[in-house]
């Protein structure tokens, strides 16, 4: 009994450690590679902030600079004005746009459909933070308060909204047109009659109420402008659940237009004419994201012929690498 013993011993270890190492092997490669991405996003979110608060972002400084000659001319809007001037800081809505969704990937990964949607979402942030990438966002803003100066000072990274508009052959939504559709300063809001509008948030809807009437996306789909948000940045400065929302309000006015035997195009289906001296950066990102929904539809078409009801986020990032100096 005791050889019994003996040869049973060296036996169980060995399953025990092939049992280990099965184990292991199965574990998700995806779930280290967030453990890895986290705090590299994390520091690179943090970095950002330095770099606001030191006034190492072009754009950001520009917009305090627009803010000052603005207030010169249009005191009465100073409570928007200051706003806008928040966008120079870390105290913007899109810097605490990039805060909250860390914090969403690190606290609540129950969030995401799948890890690998985690982890797009992390490199997607990584790509946001860049400091030349938030530059290039933070034209749109910026170029409100041109357009509040009355044409006394030039849109940046943008040509002329008269240049634009002939080019995309667009409506005239106001002043602030930039920003519709943008997360980090309204929403898509559907009223009693089953239209959707944009609603600003907070002191925002002195644009709406001083420069323009009620957007309805009926109109704002099928004839907007460009801006660099709707036209650049929107996989990366929205968050999973904002791309799906914009996702759905599509569909479901591609439906409605549909059974008044209409068409509607989307907004998103392709870039409109308007950027200006965008970094290079910008440019080959936007490439990668156009790459990446080509592949996504291809695969949504063959996983459709096979019948397989596999799905995830969809966003494509390529890394940068580029230091934290003044954007350009």
């Amino acid at each position: 009994m005791a050889e019994m013993h003996l040869l049973k011993t060296p036996f169980l270890l060995l399953l025990i450690i092939i049992t280990s190492l099965s184990l292991f092997g199965c574990g998700d490669p995806v779930k280290a590679q967030i453990e890895q991405q986290l705090p590299i996003t994390e520091q690179r979110v943090s970095q950002l902030g330095d770099a606001l608060s030191n006034g190492h972002i072009r754009n950001a400084n520009l917009i305090n600079q627009y803010a000052n000659k603005v207030m010169v001319n249009k005191a009465s809007l100073a409570p928007l004005i200051n706003e806008f001037r928040k966008d120079a800081s870390i105290d913007g809505p899109m810097y605490k746009a990039l805060l909250d969704r860390v914090n969403t990937a690190k606290t609540q990964p129950q969030m995401f459909d799948s890890s690998q949607a985690l982890y797009n979402e992390l490199l997607n942030i990584y790509q946001a933070a860049d400091p030349v990438l938030f530059s290039d966002a933070l034209s749109d803003p910026l170029n409100v308060l041109a357009d509040m100066s009355d044409g006394q000072l030039p849109r940046i990274n943008s040509l002329s909204k008269a240049q634009s508009q002939r080019a995309n052959n667009a409506q005239d939504f106001g002043t602030g047109e930039q920003l519709i559709g943008n997360p980090s300063y309204g929403n898509w809001q559907t009223g009693s009659n089953g239209m959707s509008f944009w609603a600003w948030y907070g002191m925002y809807s002195m644009v709406g109420n001083i420069f323009g009437g009620r957007t309805y996306y009926n109109d704002w789909g099928r004839n907007r402008n460009y801006s660099y948000y709707n036209d650049y940045g929107r996989t990366r400065y929205s968050s999973p659940g904002q791309l799906k929302k914009q996702t759905a309000l599509d569909t479901r006015t591609k439906k409605s237009f549909s059974r008044r035997g209409q068409k509607f195009t989307s907004p998103y289906s392709k870039n409109r004419v308007g950027s200006s001296s965008l970094s290079s950066q910008s440019k080959t990102a936007q490439n990668s994201a156009n790459r990446f929904r080509t592949n996504a539809v291809k695969k949504s078409s063959y996983a459709s012929k096979s019948k397989s009801k596999n799905s995830s986020f969809r966003n494509s990032r390529t890394n940068t690498s580029r230091g934290f100096r003044r954007g350009k």
